[in-house]
């Protein structure tokens, strides 16, 4: 038995000839128009500044009595589990280049061990190498409970120092033999002794075979090490090798690249290039393996590419394991794509499927939709009402992110009364591992946050000084912004707060490093730049209109209007710690625009004029507006492309001209908006928005929204076109 086991294990990794059937199925395991941009809604990315979304929140409770008496009614289910491996099911090819980790070998009494050691002290140094990959590999056949006892026996121990003396004069077939023993005896990952066959392997990469150094490293992931050092010789060694890779070694491949987190950009396009060439070959959890070595990796891959892969995936998504829809569905949330069959199956998928789902795979689930700005209500429902059977066995960082993705797609919590108390009590019985991912603190609180919802004792925690000055000593995230958010928020919604707050200079430090950014990029945007010049003409001048963050935890900026109580516009005095004036005068010169007229007046005749113009049906004739001041013709041909009338143009431009009388002042945010406020193909605000709208309101301003499907297409239209839609946007509140 040991001789044919030590013959089958010779004639893997030496690849003599791998007979493999051909005839056996892949079995799916049960268990849990295209834009492709910076994704600042993806936690994993939400800590940075946007240049790409016109100022977007780039982020990362208390248990009702009715929750704890359904607690108590519902058993609790035991927590899913998948596996990761099930690829390897597909192909017969993959016993060549992968370990069987459920063929262990046949088990050996302790008392052999013993044996076996026994004859360590004996031998000593005078070990060969055949004789230590002997000892380990009958060593590795004792029974799995007992493998704690011979892995803490001294003579294992000098077992292994003898085995590491003379690493060079193993042979390759040797040295896998070792380490496949390791993996049966369940070495730990950090064990000192693996360091020194990683650099060995690594040094003998040259001298494998591709069938060789792909068993090696799925050796290495089963053992749970990661093995940087050796990965890099094996990308190095895989141009040489691109004739002879099929799709089971593609596939074994991208799953080592996804377990070691890393994809060298040299390989990227030779692999985009064979996946084409062998996608038609993919079966369903193929695809999924394929799918999460890309997520992992942070391999990005050709729009086409990805669109193909997705095609790909839609075919057989029935027949897909529910861990290899989530697998497609975090690659999609990387890619920053929309396919809408893809989409639309999931909004099937997912409700079908939910109950038997485990927590990690619905929040990647929920995770994904809002990443995309997708909102179905289908998929958030289903997965709304399983997280709360499911709590007990979340993470904090699961707690979290569902809590940012519901927030985020302003599901809110009226829809399901169960799911925002059962994660936020959830937050409560993690908060230690708060400390160690404040991160995860914030990204939830904020969720919470878009949808009102504002649990006091944590957000103490949050905002205590032991927990800013923890957040703030994070190098890899910058955590001032939330926290900021998050302060802004509370000091709002909760005007009894008496809780922690950030320190005033905290405060206007992020204040300040918003607004310099809005400075160089937002108000730098060419919608932004002609909403601002045209309200300045519309208005009468520079003082009449304020560039300026009302709100700047919200991390976008608006363009402030103030009308009387007879609705004329009157000047707005920018706070002090603002300077839109030069501001302005660089949105200007970026843009070039001293051509621009200044002093236009829209009338009501001018108003008529264009609605008559409309009836007519006739192309519209630039009007001379009333001068009030020495002003050139409108602007050439670029925008001299006449008046294209809507319907809701025109009906904004039937209304009354002029505001209704007000007791005071009326105070106008006005915001440009783009499609990335919104969920796609909706009109539904993402969260960050939502809640800026709700907090304007609450300090007495009324939100005036140039909204993209309207004003984009004007930005090409002339003047006077767009001094005729801001009238309407302005005059008719």
């Amino acid at each position: 038995m040991y001789a044919k086991g030590r013959f089958l294990l010779w004639r893997s990794v030496n690849e003599y000839r791998c007979h493999c059937r051909h005839d056996e199925p892949c079995l799916p395991i049960l268990t849990p128009c295209f834009w492709q941009q910076g994704n600042t809604y993806s936690v994993s990315s939400s800590r940075h500044l946007s240049s790409t979304k016109n100022t977007l929140l780039d982020l990362a409770f208390n248990k009702s009595p009715e929750m704890q008496s359904q607690a108590r009614r519902q058993p609790i289910p035991p927590d899913i589990r998948f596996d990761t491996r099930a690829f390897l099911k597909c192909r017969p090819e993959y016993s060549c280049i992968s370990l069987n980790t459920t063929q262990r070998p046949s088990p050996t009494s302790l008392d052999k061990s013993w044996e076996l050691l026994k004859k360590v002290t004996v031998l000593k140094g005078a070990l060969k190498p055949s004789d230590v990959s002997s000892i380990l590999w009958e060593l590795s056949s004792v029974d799995p409970d007992k493998t704690t006892l011979v892995r803490s026996d001294q003579r294992f121990v000098m077992l292994l120092r003898y085995s590491v003396e003379n690493l060079q004069l193993y042979s390759l077939s040797e040295l896998l033999e070792v380490l496949q023993a390791f993996v049966w005896l369940d070495m730990p990952s950090a064990h000192s002794v693996l360091a020194l066959y990683e650099s060995e392997l690594s040094r003998r990469v040259d001298q494998m075979t591709l069938h060789q150094f792909l068993f090696a490293a799925d050796l290495w992931r089963c053992i749970g090490k990661q093995v940087p050092q050796y990965l890099k010789s094996v990308y190095a060694s895989v141009p040489l090798y691109i004739g002879q890779i099929r799709t089971p070694e593609l596939v074994q491949l991208l799953y080592i690249m996804g377990e070691g987190r890393y994809c060298p950009k040299e390989l990227v396009q030779p692999l985009e290039q064979l996946l084409m060439r062998h996608l038609h070959e993919l079966q369903p959890e193929e695809v999924g393996t394929v799918c999460l070595g890309l997520f992992k990796s942070q391999t990005s891959l050709s729009e086409g590419a990805v669109m193909r892969i997705l095609d790909k995936a839609h075919v057989f998504v029935e027949d897909m394991s529910d861990f290899g829809l989530v697998n497609v569905m975090k690659y999609l949330r990387f890619s920053y794509l929309y396919h809408k069959e893809w989409l639309d199956a999931m909004g099937k998928e997912v409700p079908r499927r939910a109950h038997r789902m485990g927590i990690q795979g619905l929040m990647h689930m929920a995770l994904a939709c809002s990443a995309l700005h997708y909102r179905n209500d289908n998929i958030l429902t289903a997965i709304a009402e399983r997280v709360p059977l499911m709590v007990p066995h979340c993470r904090s960082k699961d707690s979290c992110k569902l809590l940012w993705a519901y927030g985020t797609l302003g599901f809110l919590p009226v829809k399901s009364p169960s799911l925002y108390p059962s994660l936020t009590e959830a937050l409560r019985q993690r908060k230690a591992e708060f400390y160690r991912y404040p991160e995860h603190l914030l990204t939830g609180l904020l969720g919470l946050a878009f949808v009102s919802t504002f649990p006091e004792d944590l957000i103490s925690l949050a905002l205590s000084p032991e927990f800013v000055k923890l957040a703030l000593k994070s190098t890899q995230l910058d955590l001032k912004k939330d926290l900021y958010t998050l302060n802004g928020a509370v000091e709002l919604e909760l005007p009894h707060w008496t809780g922690p707050r950030l320190t005033s200079n905290l405060q206007e430090e992020v204040a300040d490093m918003l607004w310099k950014f809005a400075e160089s990029d937002i108000c730098q945007k060419q919608e932004v730049v002609q909403a601002e010049l045209c309200l300045k003409d519309l208005l009468g001048g520079e003082e009449f209109v304020c560039k300026r963050m009302i709100l700047p935890y919200t991390r976008s900026i608006d363009l402030e209007v103030h009308l009387d109580s007879k609705g004329q516009p009157i000047p707005v005095t920018p706070p002090c710690n603002t300077t839109p004036e030069k501001t302005s005068s660089k949105s200007e010169n970026f843009y070039n625009w001293d051509k621009v007229n200044i002093g236009v007046k829209v009338t009501d005749d001018l108003v008529a004029q264009l609605l008559n113009t409309k009836n007519k049906k006739s192309s519209l004739k630039v009007v001379k507006p009333t001068l009030l001041h020495s002003v050139e013709p409108d602007e050439g041909d670029l925008f001299n492309t006449g008046l294209f009338l809507t319907n809701e143009v025109t009906d904004m431009l039937t209304k009354s001209s002029v505001c209704k009388e007000n007791k005071g002042p009326v105070k106008l945010a006005i915001q440009v908006c783009n499609r990335n406020h919104y969920c796609y193909h909706s009109d539904q605000l993402l969260g960050l928005h939502a809640m800026k709208r709700r907090h304007l309101k609450l300090i007495g301003y009324k939100v005036v929204d140039l909204n993209h499907q309207e004003w984009f297409p004007l930005l090409r239209k002339s003047r006077t076109e767009k001094l005729a839609y801001l009238h309407c946007k302005v005059f008719n509140q």
